[in-house]
């Protein structure tokens, strides 16, 4: 198996177990993967905890990408540096880590705007290498393995460019801080950076998932009055009140459009609205839910189908406005840590998200899990 922590000499390609999409859909097949060196700014990681998020499974699923298999998917993760390429000076050997699916390079025009975490240099991968030299670190039965967002948590080892991995403290318990690489940070700062939500507010959130309830917790923790989860399952109901819910709509359940619905229990729309589903069609929905002359709505859902988003100009006109997030708007070398602290301090509430915990070899089990709305975040232990 893998070989133990670098030591002074070049580090050389390490083989271990990685589960590995072979075809859109497929089961994931557990394999025997070369993991390459790390090369400049990259290190390698031990994956310790990874967590299934709903974008692992959709691309996953998604037949638009063929050529990118075979793939090692997952990116919500943490784990400790096992070596470090040609000038890292940030990361040593022993250092634990959270893998992030955009990195902050802190050099580039958006880094340096102070407005923006869409960093020109370490952004959201999408052809399946690194983004140093377009080449994969992974190769199974004399194939490359294509990576997923730049992260591929789905496997013992990875590589990472060192600006897409953030520092943490060796006591915070790492199958639980992996969440705050990506599903918990994007609901907080959808809350809080993109939206800011306001004292005495009211929010409706569409989709009460992991990021869904997040961003209810984030609403929570500014004071907002009201906050409506729309869900079509109703065991969201009382889960929803622990990250701080006030109402409750199914839409099955209901006679008339949902917009409505929200209009007359806001006395006209909501000061915010979140769409978490990943359907452009909620997207107008949400929009149409919140108020004339402020309202704010923000999409943070990725779309299986239908990329397009459809609404008419009157609601664009009267004074609403519409929003994307990413990651929450968080930076992540420059903001993370906060949120680790916030965890470490129970000032942020993570364990909750967590319904499963479920060994690497059962990894399978998990993407059902979350096809059949099963649960909202399995962790997966990579020593079990």
């Amino acid at each position: 198996m893998a070989a133990d922590a670098a030591s002074s000499s070049p580090p050389a390609a390490i083989t271990c177990r990685a589960a590995v999409a072979w075809g859109p859909g497929q089961p994931l097949v557990m394999e025997e993967v070369e993991v390459a060196p790390p090369g400049t700014m990259e290190i390698r990681v031990k994956v310790v905890s990874t967590s299934v998020c709903r974008s692992d499974v959709s691309a996953w699923q998604s037949k638009a990408q063929p050529d990118l298999f075979p793939r090692i998917f997952g990116h919500e993760a943490s784990g400790v540096v096992e070596s470090v390429g040609e000038g890292v000076t940030e990361f040593q050997v022993g250092d634990h880590v959270l893998t992030v699916f955009i990195g902050e390079c802190k050099s580039c025009k958006h880094c340096l705007s102070g407005k923006s975490n869409m960093c020109q240099k370490l952004g959201l991968e999408r052809r399946g290498v690194m983004h140093s030299d377009q080449k994969t670190r992974f190769s199974v039965k004399g194939k490359p393995a294509y990576h997923y967002c730049a992260v591929s948590s789905f496997s013992e080892y990875t590589v990472v460019h060192s600006g897409c991995a953030v520092k943490v403290g060796p006591t915070v318990p790492m199958d639980r801080v992996c969440l705050l690489s990506c599903g918990v940070s994007a609901g907080l700062g959808a809350a809080w950076n993109v939206a800011n939500v306001s004292e005495g507010s009211s929010v409706v959130i569409f989709g009460l998932g992991t990021v869904g309830l997040s961003v209810a917790q984030g609403a929570k923790l500014r004071g907002a009055s009201k906050i409506i989860g729309v869900d079509t399952n109703p065991e969201k109901q009382e889960k929803g009140k622990a990250f701080g819910v006030t109402d409750f709509i199914n839409p099955n359940e209901l006679s008339e459009p949902v917009q409505q619905v929200i209009k007359r229990m806001t006395n006209g729309g909501a000061d915010y609205s979140f769409e978490c589903v990943g359907d452009t069609g909620v997207v107008s929905t949400a929009l149409q839910s919140c108020s004339d002359g402020w309202g704010v709505t923000v999409t943070l859902g990725v779309p299986k189908a239908k990329p397009e988003v459809s609404a008419h100009y009157a609601f664009l006109l009267s004074g609403r406005t519409l929003k994307g997030s990413l990651f929450g708007g968080w930076r992540p070398k420059s903001d993370l840590p906060s949120l680790v602290d916030k965890y470490a301090d129970k000032e942020i509430q993570v364990d909750g998200l967590v319904t499963h915990d479920i060994p690497f070899g059962d990894i399978n089990r998990a993407l059902e899990l979350m096809l059949q709305n099963k649960c909202l975040r399995c962790v997966i232990h990579m020593s079990q």
